[in-house]
């Protein structure tokens, strides 16, 4: 399965519309949501999804949309559950405000929607799509999707064909993810950080001041919020765009690719998380990962315990390492080198087996399908690296 992600352009009349069945999709889940807390409260039990649908009929939404409203309640439902069972923390469904509810989902081609020159859905006619670039395979779902700043997008699921898998003749490589620098590759190579929230920064915290001193529940606040939004995605933009170039080269150059499982979001949550966030090392890696299959490649996660403080050569670890040391020394062999290379040499040692301290072993990481759109990067080979 893979997801196509297109820019769409309804009219105002069609925008109106859609926006109309977001706020019939927020009534509904409020609506829905309500009645199973009281049926809990009453009878400590769940109503049924059959009783659910009984309560989105004649709604004004597309019969299999209100389905799928009914589905993604009753899922959320069953995940706190098994939560629960877990003994894991996961918070019970809530109610949500119109910003919260942001997409209309239908499950069935030929049934509600369909994809020629243009994109026509039930019940809102022909809306203009920007394909930029043909689907391969089976379109199974349908996605509309509307961010904060007003864009409308169209995500289909397709289900696509088995491939003959491509050899990859390239060398292999251990990749160190840092903040200084974004990836320092075990060959020597190295890819600057390019800070893309920095560079805007002063911008955003400017008009949020200015989205902060409008009166709430004017029509100037709104238009604020708008711009403060619009910001936000022109970020994720650049960054989305420049991990897409960087990982459709790595897996282009290399047969077997080595990260490190790095628990970004406990990461994030002790030091450095506005960096951290901002260099996307989890979507890079995701990137990697279901890109590998169509490039010939393979991706392998190894454990990331002391690979800094290990010495790539002869395995002698150092201990007092702090994040300021940026030359590692081993008073045991004599090497002096870099911190992230000698740390992207031992990710790749890990990953290769045969190899001492490998543990690549069942954790090569298979191509996935991921819902991202995929922007093929044209350009000479590695012109993206700085040795």
């Amino acid at each position: 399965m893979r997801a196509y992600k297109f820019r769409i352009y309804p009219s105002k009349k069609q925008e109106k519309e859609m926006q109309k069945h977001l706020w019939v999709s927020k009534e509904l889940w409020n609506e829905m949501l309500s009645f199973t807390k009281e049926i809990y409260n009453n009878y400590r039990k769940f109503p049924t999804k059959r009783t659910l649908r009984e309560l989105v009929k004649d709604s004004g939404l597309f019969s299999q949309v209100g389905q799928e409203l009914v589905d993604r309640l009753v899922d959320a439902l069953h995940r706190k559950i098994e939560m629960k069972k877990k003994g894991e923390k996961g918070g019970f469904p809530r109610f949500k405000s119109l910003d919260r509810m942001k997409s209309l989902h239908y499950p069935q081609y030929e049934c509600g929607f369909w994809l020629d020159k243009k994109l026509k859905i039930t019940p809102f006619g022909e809306i203009a799509i920007k394909k930029h670039r043909e689907i391969t395979g089976r379109i199974k779902t349908l996605t509309l999707k509307r961010e904060s700043s007003g864009r409308w997008f169209a995500i289909f699921c397709v289900e696509t064909p088995e491939e003959i898998p491509i050899e990859n003749k390239g060398e292999a490589v251990g990749i160190d993810l840092g903040l200084k620098t974004f990836a320092t590759l075990s060959n020597g190579m190295r890819i600057n950080n390019p800070r893309h929230f920095k560079k805007y920064e002063d911008r955003l915290a400017f008009i949020q001041r200015k989205f902060s001193r409008k009166k709430k529940g004017s029509t100037s606040r709104k238009r604020a919020k708008v711009r403060v939004a619009k910001l936000h995605e022109k970020i994720s933009d650049c960054r989305r765009d420049f991990l897409h170039k960087i990982s459709t080269q790595v897996v282009n150059d290399y047969s077997i690719i080595a990260l490190e499982e790095l628990a970004t979001k406990e990461m994030s949550e002790e030091n450095y998380g506005k960096q951290i966030n901002d260099a996307g090392w989890n979507m890079f890696a995701n990137m990697l990962a279901y890109k590998a299959e169509g490039a010939g490649c393979r991706v392998v996660f190894v454990d990331p315990r002391d690979t800094s403080k290990m010495c790539s050569r002869c395995g002698n670890m150092r201990d007092g390492l702090t994040l300021w040391n940026r030359v590692y020394d081993c008073p045991n062999c004599g090497l002096s080198t870099d911190r992230d290379l000698n740390s992207a040499l031992n990710i790749l040692i890990r990953a290769t087996p045969g190899q001492g301290g490998s543990n690549a072993s069942g954790n090569v990481a298979v191509a996935t399908s991921m819902k991202e759109e995929a922007h093929v990067f044209q350009g000479g080979s590695m012109s993206l690296y700085k040795q």
